[in-house]
């Protein structure tokens, strides 16, 4: 059996907490969510779902026409139900789960994501699961975004390239918030094996080194990230849009109109469309427009995965937005 893509990395329970009784502030030029300190919180109703960065992409891949499978963990711990939760969500969406290892000593991940003013601010924890590639069919694409910290001890990443080599399959990485720590002097073996790197400005600060307080141009990002060895990079800027680098030519690509509910997913939804583009044969710049849909249509519902597009959806937003196109720059 041979796949378009298949995803790597970790899969969670998202708790969803809209809160009202909170309040910004700026503390050297970073802005804090704060609450009362000691006090019970009033929240709204709780809504909980399966995301993490890899379901996303599996979740949204398939929706897009791709044969899709994935590489995740999930816990079975005591009278842990998640992974079961995780597993047949994915298999509605038509996933591919046969590459899901069960954990019996640790529970599925949860992550608590507080929503405030249309942001997400996501209390993080992921367990120490152990990642140990399995033998994989082969793929035309592998996607590899976030994991525990402890992926850097495993032999995954080894597992991986040997695998790329092997296949000839194409690498999309998006660096989690761990991997993006590491920065780019421990991932040299990846960036040099990766068709397409996808990360938005601040991680691209963070990722190459530079001090976050002082700004860089935006071309220099994207040339620092090819210099690497990445063969395509993307990095995405909010609310100013994207801007992307084919080792040939830089360009600059505005949202798509939307409404907004709240953001979680919308990075996800982005990387997963643009390489969904690709995989169907786009160009950079035209990929770009599809993971800009993409993200356009998360954001206007609560979750990473309500507002995923299926592949006619795209050709619909693709036509309705026509006139946003990337431009050179």
């Amino acid at each position: 059996m041979a796949y378009d893509l298949i995803s790597i990395g970790d899969t969670v329970i998202d708790t969803y907490l809209p809160i009202d009784d909170a309040k910004l502030f700026l503390d050297e030029g970073t802005e804090y969510l704060g609450l009362k300190y000691g006090f019970k919180i009033p929240v709204e109703e709780g809504v909980s779902m399966v995301a993490g960065n890899a379901a996303n992409n599996a979740v949204g891949s398939s929706r897009l026409g791709l044969k899709t499978a994935i590489y995740t963990n999930v816990g079975n711990k005591d009278d842990d139900q998640d992974d079961d939760r995780i597993k047949a969500k994915l298999k509605r969406e038509g996933v591919d789960i046969r590459y899901v290892v069960e954990t019996d000593d640790l529970p599925s991940n949860h992550n608590i994501v507080l929503t405030f003013k249309g942001e997400r601010t996501i209390l993080v924890h992921h367990q120490p699961y152990e990642f140990d590639l399995p033998d994989l069919e082969n793929s035309k694409w592998i996607y590899l975004t976030s994991m525990a910290p402890n992926y850097i001890d495993s032999p995954v990443i080894n597992q991986l390239l040997n695998y790329l080599e092997r296949s000839g399959a194409k690498l999309a990485y998006q660096p989690g918030t761990f991997q993006v720590k590491l920065g780019a002097k421990k991932h040299h073996r990846l960036l040099s094996a990766a068709d397409f790197f996808i990360v938005n400005v601040e991680e691209a600060i963070h990722f190459l080194g530079h001090d976050i307080a002082s700004p860089v141009p935006i071309k220099k990002l994207l040339s620092g990230i090819v210099e690497l060895g990445v063969q395509k990079v993307v990095i995405t800027d909010g609310d100013k849009g994207s801007f992307g680098f084919d080792g040939d030519k830089y360009f600059s690509l505005g949202c798509f109109p939307a409404k907004l509910v709240e953001m979680t997913g919308a990075g996800d939804a982005y990387a997963t469309g643009t390489v969904a583009g690709l995989i169907h044969g786009e160009t950079l710049g035209e990929a770009m427009r599809w993971g800009a849909a993409n993200s356009a249509s998360v954001v206007g519902q609560i979750g990473p995965q309500a507002g995923l597009l299926s592949l006619n959806q795209m050709k619909e937003s693709l036509k309705q937005n026509s006139k946003i196109v990337a431009e050179k720059i």
